[in-house]
């Protein structure tokens, strides 16, 4: 089965790389959520990201109008039933994902795949909700989507052989990433390792061994990472991160997942990372460093 349409549900900060990539490999892109505002905030942010690359003669301004052709902002989940894959990209909340899967099940043809880009939730739970849940899977993209080049594709108890060599197709030739399989488990494999890292960065913090600074060049430049744990937490978001450990905490019940006590002071306090400009460090309204 070719695919040329995707349905991507979710038009959050995952949602709209997402989109922006699959649209830039060529593919029609529907994207939708729950109220033309937040759409409408998504294409603004889709867009801001191509004058970016323009700027940095990474696109023209052609390329940049062709992308922006290729998505088509929508509320209406009934889209879905166009798309040979259907996307979910919503909160990392599962009740309201198993709802959503509950609906495209029964609006999409039986042959459409199913797949959320979730980062700790249980797929078979997920799937459970279906008629079919062989045909459900995960496809979790690691942000910033359009620079990160791996996939984990997470297959739950019942996802069939079918769902994943379609998947693993669509991930490795269509758009060009390179797919891992992941067997289901809390976080998978990138989730489950850099949150302690991060975690442990914090810690490390707190002790004041170093500054919040000197600790991420230390791991840039030390182990060539693209951005420090401190930074990444940033970017992730920090309520994000403190969620998946809170959840990766109550499923193994190992105090390595425990979330540090400076995670959730900040998180209190508001300072998120960049959707609220303040985090470890300061960002602009583009996301990009003070």
């Amino acid at each position: 089965m070719q695919c040329s349409k995707v349905g991507v549900i979710g038009a959050g900060t995952m949602g709209q790389g997402i989109a922006e990539m699959l649209a830039a490999q060529g593919l029609d892109v529907i994207l939708i959520d729950r109220s033309k505002e937040q759409v409408e905030r998504a294409w603004e942010q889709i867009e801001m990201s191509l004058d970016k690359q323009m700027e940095k003669w990474a696109i023209t301004a052609a390329e940049k109008k062709l992308i922006l052709s290729k998505i088509h902002k929508e509320t209406a989940l009934q889209r879905c039933a166009e798309c040979q894959l259907v996307i979910e990209s919503i909160t990392e909340d599962l009740k309201q994902k198993m709802k959503l899967f509950r609906q495209l099940d029964s609006i999409c043809p039986p042959t459409t795949i199913l797949a959320s880009n979730t980062s700790t939730l249980s797929l078979t739970e997920i799937a459970a909700v279906t008629e079919k849940p062989e045909r459900t899977i995960g496809i979790h993209f690691i942000y910033p989507v359009s620079k990160i080049h791996l996939v984990e594709i997470i297959r739950g108890l019942k996802t069939s052989e079918e769902t994943f060599a379609f998947t693993k197709q669509f991930v490795e030739e269509t758009i060009q990433k390179r797919g891992i399989q992941v067997y289901e488990s809390p976080g998978y494999v990138t989730t489950r390792l850099i949150c302690v890292l991060i975690n442990e960065a914090l810690h490390t913090l707190s002790e004041r061994v170093a500054s919040a600074e000197d600790i991420d060049t230390a791991m840039r430049i030390g182990y060539d990472f693209h951005y420090g744990p401190l930074e990444m937490c940033d970017r992730f978001g920090l309520d994000s991160v403190l969620a998946a450990m809170e959840r990766m905490f109550r499923e193994f019940g190992d105090v390595k997942y425990r979330p540090a006590v400076l995670l959730k002071q900040m998180v209190r306090a508001g300072q998120l990372g960049t959707k609220t400009g303040q985090g470890f460090f300061r960002y602009d309204k583009d996301g990009d460093r003070l």
